[in-house]
């Protein structure tokens, strides 16, 4: 790794921030728990998935519980609060300080949605996270440093920018870049147009994972692995998945995740990050393809071919 730094590609380590970074998941999981409740459902749980926009993390337009119009929950992360949006231009804000709790900011956001857009409840227990207790009672996750959440932002930014750069051109079905509340990951899903088993009968594997598909992503590291990375997986997979080797050099798989990866810290470093980026994401997926007899004239259209504007 030669070192290169640049305020656009920051140094993202999990134990660093692990604190921070909690305390934000925590929040996206309010958000995530808000779409849940108010957004029509859609295949592979995509109206739960959230968005990373250019403030930071927001639901989509959500109907309002009192039918007056759609509202829209947003974690700015560039004027560190919580803030609801109805279309009829009302507003709500709640500050991120930093030693606020999740437990009092989820308290005080769900009491402005409902005075702007009517009754609503969630569920307020975490999901995919080790802690358990309720979000609107989480006293533990209060830390919030806002250097270091710019520093995600700036990160956790360029990183949409890879992902969005690499779907553009695929014609088979796919997603938009998804913010999930859950892993706190960035992905992208794209799809063969083949159903498939899910891996299990929990909720959220037999609803997110019942079609084949390729899942190319970013996540700010955790307790599990402790460094930023790009990742990529296949749903289903054969046993020689694992088995390539990819590029750039630096990407490799990790056997305890079941997913390639491709360090942040490595694709930040060389002299075009985002080249990196969208080279591993084509590598996974290329082989990806090639391992699980996908279509090969639709896998080639996620490197342009047909080029997607003619």
């Amino acid at each position: 790794m030669s070192g290169r730094s640049s305020p656009a590609f920051p140094s993202l380590s999990y134990e660093q921030w692990r604190e921070t970074c909690d305390t934000l998941h925590a929040h996206t999981q309010v958000l995530g728990k808000l779409a849940v409740a108010l957004a029509p459902p859609e295949p592979e749980l995509q109206h739960a998935a959230l968005r990373l926009s250019a403030r930071g993390w927001e639901t989509l337009p959500l109907p309002a519980p009192d039918g007056s119009g759609a509202v829209v929950v947003a974690l700015d992360l560039r004027s560190h609060e919580v803030l609801a949006e109805h279309s009829d231009g009302g507003v709500r804000r709640v500050a991120l300080t930093p030693d606020r709790s999740v437990g009092e900011v989820t308290r005080e956001l769900l009491q402005g949605i409902r005075g702007l857009a009517g009754p609503v409840e969630i569920n307020p227990a975490p999901q995919e996270v080790p802690w358990t207790v309720p979000l609107d009672e989480d006293e533990e996750h209060a830390r919030y440093d806002e250097g270091q959440v710019r520093s995600y932002f700036s990160a956790a930014s360029q990183a949409a920018l890879v992902l969005a750069a690499f779907r553009a051109p695929y014609r088979g079905r796919s997603t938009p870049v998804n913010a999930w509340w859950g892993s706190f990951d960035l992905a992208i899903s794209l799809f063969s147009g083949e159903p498939a088993d899910p891996p299990s009968e929990d909720f959220i594997m037999r609803n997110a994972m019942d079609a084949q598909e390729v899942a190319i992503g970013w996540w700010p590291g955790d307790e599990r692995y402790g460094r930023a990375a790009f990742y990529a997986y296949a749903h289903p997979a054969p046993d020689e998945f694992a088995a390539a080797t990819l590029s750039p050099p630096a990407a490799r798989w990790e056997g305890t995740l079941g997913e390639y990866i491709l360090d942040w810290d490595d694709a930040r470093s060389a002299a075009d990050p985002r080249a990196q980026g969208l080279e591993f994401a084509r590598s996974a997926f290329r082989h990806a393809c090639r391992v699980c007899a996908w279509d090969p004239a639709l896998a080639a259209t996620a490197e342009g071919s047909p080029p997607p504007v003619r």
